[in-house]
C-alpha cells in the first residue's frame, strides 16, 4: 500500500464523516428521532448496527463484503442526483456498476490486494473472480444504457460522468478512482440534497451535528495513527482498519437512506 492509497482513504474519512453526519436530519425528516429518546434510540440502533458489522466481519468477511458491495452498487446507483429518473432500473444497474464492477475490473491486481486485507487472500481471490464474470452483462447494460441516452437527453450528462468516472477507473489506483468519485460527486450532492431539503433552523442542528460527529471521527483517526505509529504494519493496519470502520460506517447510512427515501422526499 502506498502513500496514494493513505491519502485517498484519508479524504474519503475526512469528506465521508460530514456525509454521514446529516442522517440524523433524515432520520427527523422521515419522522424519527423528532424525540430526545426517539434521538437516543436512533443513535443507539446506529451505532449497535455499526458494531455488529464490525463484529460479524471477524466471524463472517466474505459474506460482510460482498453484503456491503451490493448495498452500495444499490444506494450509488440510486442516490446519483445526476440521475433523472431513480426508478428506472437500467441507470441505477448502470451506475451501480461502478464501484463493485468496473474498479475490480480495470485494476485487478490492487483492488485484489484490498480485499486479501478485508478478507484473506483466499475469499480475496474468489470474489475477485466472482465480480470479474460481471463485467460482461454490465457492458451489456452500458450499451443500452448509452443508446437510450439518444432518446432520452435527461440521460446524457450522467451518462457523460459515468463514461469519465470510468476512464477514471481504468486509469487510476482503486481507493483514487473512488475517492474522487465519492469526495467530487456523491457526498457533495448527498450534503447540497440534504440541507437544500431543511428549514434555517434545522439546517443549523443538522450542521452542528455534523461538525460533532466529524470531530469525534477525525479525533478517533488521529488517536489510532498515534497508538499504530510505531507498528511495523503501519499502513496495512491503517489501512484495513478504516476501509472496515467505513463500511461499518456506511451500511446503517445505506439503509435509512435507500429505505427512508420509500417514506418522503428521497435523499442521496
Amino acid at each position: 500500500m502506498n502513500s496514494y492509497d493513505l491519502i485517498a482513504l484519508g479524504a474519503i474519512l475526512l469528506i465521508g464523516i460530514p456525509h454521514g453526519g446529516l442522517d440524523g436530519a433524515i432520520a427527523r425528516r422521515v419522522g424519527w428521532s423528532t424525540s430526545l429518546p426517539a434521538w437516543v434510540g436512533f443513535h443507539l440502533i446506529y451505532i449497535a448496527l455499526a458494531l455488529t458489522i464490525v463484529v460479524l466481519w471477524q466471524w463472517l468477511p466474505l459474506l460482510c463484503l460482498v453484503l456491503f458491495l451490493t448495498l452500495s452498487a444499490i444506494h450509488f446507483g440510486r442516490s446519483d442526483q445526476a440521475v433523472a429518473h431513480r426508478s428506472n432500473w437500467l441507470p441505477v444497474l448502470a451506475h451501480g456498476g461502478l464501484v463493485p464492477i468496473a474498479i475490480p475490473f480495470f485494476q485487478s491486481q490492487p483492488t485484489h490486494a484490498l480485499f486479501a486485507l478485508l478478507v484473506g487472500p483466499n475469499h480475496a481471490t474468489v470474489l475477485q473472480g466472482a465480480l470479474e464474470l460481471l463485467i460482461v452483462p454490465w457492458g451489456l447494460i452500458l450499451l443500452w444504457y448509452a443508446h437510450r441516452t439518444l432518446d432520452n437527453t435527461d440521460w446524457w450528462r450522467p451518462l457523460s460522468l459515468l463514461i469519465v468516472l470510468i476512464m477514471a477507473a481504468a486509469l487510476l489506483p482503486p481507493l483514487v478512482s473512488f475517492a474522487v468519485y465519492f469526495c467530487l460527486l456523491h457526498s457533495p450532492r448527498h450534503l447540497i440534497h440534504t440541507l437544500n431539503k431543511l428549514s434555517i433552523k434545522e439546517r443549523r442542528r443538522s450542521l452542528i451535528e455534523a461538525m460533532l460527529y466529524s470531530g469525534i471521527a477525525i479525533g478517533a483517526i488521529v488517536g489510532s495513527a498515534i497508538w499504530l505509529q510505531n507498528s511495523p504494519q503501519l499502513a496495512p493496519t491503517l489501512l484495513q482498519t478504516g476501509l472496515i470502520g467505513i463500511a461499518a460506517l456506511t451500511v446503517p447510512h445505506m439503509l435509512l437512506v435507500d429505505c427512508g427515501s420509500r417514506l418522503t422526499d428521497r435523499f442521496s
